[in-house]
């Protein structure tokens, strides 16, 4: 099969003719329609998170993918040949970005109709750690005040939307290119963070979340109401810091839940919209790579076979 593979952490990620999966006990092999890129896969390729998703190389990139049962293996059950699905596999495992995947049927959700299929990994990890911050972190309320940095960002774009289904009142910050974004995806108010410092326009609010930390953590705390959160997506916000200013702090690192992908798939299907950067085909992967790396990627960046 072909697959964007790593070769030596610190090294940039290479298209390449690798062994096809071997199936173990338990899963499934799918034929892969699209996978999506997220920043943890370049903190992985990097070697920064080596204590937690140590890899083997060659190993192949990404955790998010769509597509089609191709092959079932053995003491599996629920799933035939043909069921369209969507999964996120173990972060220190891969495996996503390439034509087939071996992945565990513990895993799987059902496709959404309503998404071409081979768009449809853009919602595993992204849509996925929106649904977490939103509904299961900060638990937003009707008529809630949230602040969203990178509204126009692959996370950002579904926090606006859940918080919008929430009831809140959404505020955003943004470059100038991501604003209509922004204001497409609901956000109330839009700030062009290159020109304004948000903490003119934002004060006493409930939540802020951050996936950018930094001096923006920092500044956030800033527009706190006492009581309020600060949800941190980079790296696990100054606590301390916080509570000295009589806030919260609290960091969410997604975890795969099945459960919460199938509502997810659910919200898709009800007429989430989906944010997509670029789709590329998988022989320029390792551009696509280097794309979101930069870290200016406006929503997903899918790889199809």
């Amino acid at each position: 099969m072909k697959a964007l593979h790593y070769t030596a952490y610190g090294e940039r990620p290479v298209v390449a003719e690798l062994p096809d999966p071997v199936l173990s006990a338990g899963q499934v092999l799918v034929k892969v329609a699209g996978a999506a890129l997220n920043p943890l896969d370049v903190k992985i390729g990097a070697g920064h998170v080596r204590d937690f998703f140590p890899i083997p190389f060659p190993s192949v990139v990404g955790t998010d993918l769509a597509g089609t049962i191709e092959h079932v293996g053995p003491e599996v059950t629920g799933w035939s040949v043909g069921d369209a699905v969507i999964a996120r596999t173990d972060p220190g495992s891969g495996g996503a970005v390439a034509s087939h995947a071996a992945v565990a049927a513990t895993r799987l959700v059902a496709a959404p109709a309503s998404v071409p299929l081979g768009l449809a990994a853009s919602l595993v990890t992204a849509a996925g750690t929106a649904w977490q911050v939103v509904f299961e972190v900060a638990e937003l309320k009707p008529g809630q005040t949230v602040l969203v940095h990178g509204g126009a960002g692959g996370v950002g774009g579904f926090v606006i939307q859940f918080a919008r289904q929430a009831g809140a009142h959404v505020v955003t910050t943004v470059s100038p290119p991501g604003a209509e974004i922004a204001r497409k995806l609901g956000a109330h108010e839009v700030i062009d963070y290159t020109a304004t410092d948000f903490r003119t326009v934002v004060s006493h609010a409930d939540v802020v979340i951050d996936p950018i930390a930094g001096d923006t953590e920092a500044a956030s705390l800033d527009v706190l109401r006492p009581g309020g959160l600060l949800v941190g997506l980079n790296v696990p916000p100054d606590a301390e810091r916080a509570a000295g200013r009589n806030v919260r702090a609290e960091f969410v690192f997604h975890g795969s839940d099945t459960e919460r992908l199938a509502k997810v798939v659910a919200s898709a299907d009800a007429g989430l919209q989906i944010m997509i950067d670029r789709t590329v085909p998988l022989a320029r992967a390792s551009e696509a790579f280097d794309h979101l790396a930069q870290g200016h990627a406006k929503g997903k960046v899918i790889i199809q076979p």
